[in-house]
């Protein structure tokens, strides 16, 4: 296999998974390859043995290959590492497949995505291309993908032409809530609850995340993503040393991928709003009854009250 196409590997400090992913790029044979890795942080010691040992994996490439190495000296964190290092590439190329060390595709993804990036690089109505499906064996559709209004972003693609669009810093938040532009992306009122919190933590600064105004720069131009009717990349990356996905028990770690080659088109460029509105009930809101979750966060608080007592009496004996 040989991938014309461009890929964006994204790592940091996780050597094993990096390791696997690398694999699968390596087996895709991508004629061009940007590497993107952030710098150590300072305040973990390990980080920066851990960083050359990630970067270290990637040095093995075997097959003729044009690579572009983008390595911060210093800790960007995530919001500035990856929108950089993705800005950084598109100025050099229209359009990419996109993957982070912890996003391990199967090989079809390679050529779902090149395909895809060829057949709809001038219908300005889709923005991403992603190789998830988070409907749990629920197939939504005849054909071999459907339309949604989530852009996920464990194994994707884009162009430039959406990329450049990118509001990191939200400036337009303010007017897309206040104009109702998120009331006419939500298909509840829950939901709509849901991402203006989101949304907000983000404009605030409490939340630090490339992934959220790129989420919103794809709602603010009306942006369509494509997905497969089959799951394509397992998140291997689940637990301690990850930086958003650490809880293990979650049913999204470690899906199993299928393989899509023959692909077959749909006549109709329509969000499925069904399969959008699962997703939103059982990957993003806590799908467990509200019982349970004030039962799990009084469990949280009293265990944080007990350490800190624990650390008071260890202090003073």
């Amino acid at each position: 296999m040989s991938l014309h196409t461009p890929v964006i590997f994204l790592i940091f400090n996780r050597p094993n998974v990096t390791k696997q992913v690398f694999d699968k790029i390596a087996q895709a044979r991508p004629k061009t390859l940007f590497i993107v890795s952030d710098g150590p942080r300072t305040n973990h010691k390990e980080d920066q043995a851990l960083v050359q040992a990630s970067r270290a994996i990637v040095d093995r490439i075997d097959w003729p290959c044009d690579v572009h190495r983008d390595y911060a000296t210093e800790n960007l964190g995530c919001k500035y590492r990856v929108s950089s290092g993705i800005t950084n590439a598109f100025d050099q190329v229209d359009r990419a497949i996109l993957i982070e060390d912890d996003c391990l595709p199967n090989l079809s993804f390679f050529t779902f995505c090149q395909d895809l990036l060829e057949r709809y690089q001038h219908d300005d109505r889709i923005t991403v291309i992603s190789g998830n499906n988070f409907q749990f064996g629920r197939s939504r559709t005849p054909y071999s993908y459907y339309f949604s209004k989530y852009p996920h972003c464990w194994g994707w693609a884009t162009w430039r032409r959406a990329w450049q669009k990118l509001d990191l810093e939200m400036k337009r938040w303010p007017e897309f809530r206040d104009s109702g532009g998120l009331k006419a992306v939500a298909d509840s009122n829950t939901e709509e609850d849901y991402w203006t919190k989101v949304f907000e933590g983000q404009f605030s600064g409490q939340i630090n995340s490339w992934g959220y105004p790129w989420l919103l720069t794809c709602w603010s131009q009306s942006g369509l993503t494509i997905l497969p009717d089959v799951n394509l990349v397992s998140n291997v990356g689940f637990g301690s040393g990850a930086t958003h996905t650490t809880a293990t028990e979650s049913r999204l770690a470690n899906l199993r991928t299928f393989e899509l080659y023959d692909i077959q088109h749909p006549p109709l460029v329509v969000r499925n709003q069904i399969a959008d509105q699962f997703t939103y009930s059982h990957v993003f809101r806590d799908p467990r009854p509200r019982i349970v979750r004030w039962a799990s966060k009084i469990g949280k608080t009293l265990q944080r009250m007990e350490n800190a007592t624990s650390r008071v009496f260890r202090r003073s004996a």
